[in-house]
């Protein structure tokens, strides 16, 4: 089948695609991207030589380029990975988050019931959920938990969630959604936490900790959510939504140390500074949903994801350096 992955050159959507290609060999896919300082297409090299995945450059805000895009190639599956998506970004330009994530799902929503598309899939994030309180393990966020978000990004994709829900009630466009915890794994923006300690750690380079570190992430290793998305799209029931996570919690301290100790880097690299505004306290998924209906379970724990991630950072270090160097933005503009 003919499948668009919005947000290719991202994160989460390039994995996505290296993933699809290698997996599902009948599959045809289109890679669309704006290229904004996020999108490297030295993510998606490998994909650019196989004959069976095109990339197209383009916003999905722009309702002219999706309705063009959408008609002529007749997609049987969207899977919505487009999205601005750091927290402190949103904090100081709220407004572009709003566009891309609101008004350009609603753009592609549009384009898919036009060309009735058989699956939109809206990738969100459990930030929706808000967070739990640190002294009660026993609490987890499932699918009904109420929306209550806490900064600009997670108001957004709540939003989008909302939005994608109406569009299946009203226009019965064919929706699934899912809502993930944090990922991590090869080809991430060097912003994020994970690749960001890798990166300056490497370099011998104080290490940046909000507050006392002590914010609790669920870890969710990149291909375990590229596999859930997957079979979501496949087997999932329309106008559900499904929780995914890694079952990994950890503090965000204890991730940074963790790290030091695969790099063989020392704790006194780490530099305490101010927290940031409404940092959420805890996040933890409860993913018995997509285990039950769907057969999906997490097959990578976090000191064996964090050990693969690791090493694909010191392999590439080309990618990452040049996206430190601003070097990538010549890639970005050329395209």
């Amino acid at each position: 089948m003919k499948i668009l992955v919005t947000g290719a050159a991202g994160f989460i959507g390039g994995n996505f695609v290296h993933y699809m290609l290698r997996e599902h060999p009948e599959d045809e896919i289109v890679g669309l991207d704006l290229l904004t300082y996020a999108g490297n297409l030295e993510t998606l090299k490998e994909p650019l030589a196989n004959p069976r995945f095109r990339f197209v450059r383009g916003d999905i805000a722009d309702r002219d380029m999706a309705a063009d895009l959408f008609g002529r190639e007749r997609f049987r599956v969207v899977v919505n990975f487009a999205a601005e998506s750091h927290v402190d970004r949103s904090i100081v330009d709220p407004g572009v988050f709003l566009r891309t994530n609101i008004i350009g799902t609603q753009v592609l929503m549009d384009a898919a019931r036009e060309t009735e598309v058989r699956r939109f899939h809206q990738v969100s994030t459990d930030e929706v959920y808000g967070d739990l309180p640190l002294d009660r393990p026993d609490l987890f966020f499932v699918e009904d938990t109420p929306i209550h978000a806490s900064s600009p990004y997670s108001a957004s994709k709540a939003s989008a969630d909302l939005l994608a829900q109406a569009y299946g009630r009203t226009y019965k466009l064919p929706v699934t959604i899912s809502r993930c915890s944090n990922n991590y794994g090869p080809y991430q923006f060097p912003e994020k936490l994970i690749p960001l300690m890798i990166s300056r750690a490497v370099e011998n380079q104080r290490l940046p900790v909000y507050g006392q570190g002590i914010n609790v992430r669920d870890w969710l290793y990149v291909e375990d959510h590229c596999r859930a998305i997957d079979w979501i799209v496949r087997r999932g029931g329309t106008g559900e939504i499904y929780n995914i996570g890694g079952h990994n919690e950890r503090r965000n301290l204890d991730v940074v140390r963790t790290i030091l100790r695969a790099l063989d880097k020392p704790e006194s690299l780490i530099e305490f500074v101010t927290d940031r505004a409404g940092h959420d306290q805890r996040y933890a998924i409860d993913s018995g949903k997509i285990q039950r209906e769907l057969g999906w379970t997490p097959l990578t724990d976090f000191d064996d994801g964090i050990q693969r991630t690791v090493r694909w950072y010191l392999d590439n270090r080309g990618w990452w350096e040049r996206i430190l160097s601003g070097e990538y933005k010549a890639g970005l503009i050329n395209s």
